[in-house]
């Protein structure tokens, strides 16, 4: 099967399941709006490795709240390749946060437009993370699984704030 058949379905689920996320009940309201995001973005940096092609990389994030649970997330990655060959990428997620007691954890997915070697190409990203919720600095681990003819993996940590 084509993975490229695939890709946009597991968009649009992502995208479905974060429209129909579920309200938090009457008791846990409080709670909710105490962590919810204030109106405007954040944005910070990151540090990370990509496990399949062994490279470092380090990238920019920003993290525009759409809802409390739903966050638009453009960012980008520069890798530290061997050669002269120069490899960056850029990321168009979105990012959701379910219904959790501390909502410290993330998922979401998007577009990656892949740019090395003289050629662009796009594929598809899945991630997971942890991130702080309090204060104006949140540290965040993340997780991504980069979809497309050459699958990648690779784990970030970084920081962002208002």
């Amino acid at each position: 099967m084509n993975r490229w058949r695939l890709a946009p379905r597991l968009l649009v689920a992502l995208l479905l399941l974060a429209l129909m996320a579920s309200t938090a009940d009457a008791q846990r309201r409080s709670r909710r709006r105490a962590t919810a995001t204030s109106p405007g973005p954040r944005y910070g940096g990151h540090l990370g490795y990509s496990f399949d092609s062994d490279d470092m990389l380090l990238g920019a994030q920003l993290s525009w709240p759409i809802s409390t649970q739903l966050d638009f997330y453009p960012s980008f990655d520069y890798y530290f390749v061997d050669g002269s060959n120069s490899v960056w990428a850029v990321n168009f997620d979105l990012k959701f946060r379910p219904q959790t007691r501390y909502r410290i954890w993330y998922l979401g997915g998007g577009l990656n437009l892949l740019h090395g070697g003289g050629g662009t190409d796009s594929h598809l990203n899945l991630l997971t993370g942890l991130e702080d919720r309090r204060g104006t600095m949140r540290p965040y681990i993340e997780a991504k699984f980069i979809l497309g003819d050459n699958t990648l993996f690779q784990l970030v940590g970084g920081i962002s704030w208002r």
